[in-house]
């Protein structure tokens, strides 16, 4: 069964995309990574999307990043990482036509891969945002880039060294520039629908041109980041069943929201 749903309303050209993993509070396994993957090739090439909403089922979270129960087999170089999550965005897809992140619930660690990736971030006002990887011995390489380029760096440095000791709460991340708008609790997909629309019924070319121009502002400083990300990774975590271990023992700790 399908862990991602799409829905394309062909009068609007909206197309959405649901995480649909609720009861594993929509995390990716390698499956889903796939669909992802897939989901926005298959984007590219339909005409009658023009623009995209990606969302979470449920109202408990958006994505949790990288399901903790996929066994992902690594390489033995110490200067290279195999990442389920690198193929998970439209950017990494060549897909140019806009995407709107709809965050309801938390947003964490691998969800970055996604928010980083969209134009910008609608949330409801119970959503949450924070990287849990150091406090479980990992690095947060990729998250970390990719919140760079939206939030401003002590916010960005702050989440990320923090790690499950502090949630960012959805009005901090509409004050430092992650989230362009807050809504009422179930109200984000609704907004983000209809910001998309909007922009969906104006001319193609202009809007693709205008969304290369964006990235292309920030695109030469974000692909020399990305590309220290897998041996940084490589060199900085510690064994999995180390991982496991501060997993197991911090696990369900207590969270400061600000």
């Amino acid at each position: 069964m399908s862990a991602l749903r799409k829905a394309i309303d062909k009068d609007t050209g909206v197309a959405t995309l649901t995480l649909d993993r609720p009861a594993r509070h929509n995390a990716i396994d390698l499956e889903t990574a796939g669909e992802l993957a897939d989901a926005w090739r298959e984007f590219r090439f339909d005409e009658s999307v023009r623009t995209i909403v990606v969302t979470g089922a449920g109202d408990r979270a958006f994505c949790t990043g990288i399901d903790r129960g996929v066994d992902v087999p690594q390489p033995a170089s110490p200067y290279t990482i195999d990442d389920p999550l690198i193929a998970i965005g439209p950017k990494t897809n060549d897909l140019w036509k806009p995407v709107i992140a709809a965050v309801n619930g938390m947003a964490c660690g691998g969800a970055f891969y996604l928010i980083g990736e969209a134009e910008f971030v609608v949330a409801d006002e119970h959503a949450t945002f924070f990287d849990p990887h150091t406090t479980y011995g990992m690095v947060s390489a990729f998250e970390t880039i990719h919140m760079a380029q939206r939030m401003p760096f002590g916010e960005v440095a702050r989440m990320a060294l923090m790690g499950t000791a502090e949630r960012i709460s959805a009005r901090r991340a509409h004050e430092t520039g992650l989230v362009s708008e807050l809504t009422a609790p179930g109200g984000a997909l609704a907004a983000a629908t209809r910001a998309a629309e909007v922009i969906a019924s104006y001319p193609t070319e202009a809007v693709q041109g205008t969304v290369r121009a964006l990235w292309s502002a920030k695109e030469a400083a974000r692909s020399q980041a990305l590309a220290h990300a897998p041996h940084l990774i490589a060199l900085g975590n510690l064994p999995p069943d180390r991982q496991a271990e501060l997993f197991g023992t911090r696990r369900g700790g207590g969270f400061r929201t600000r």
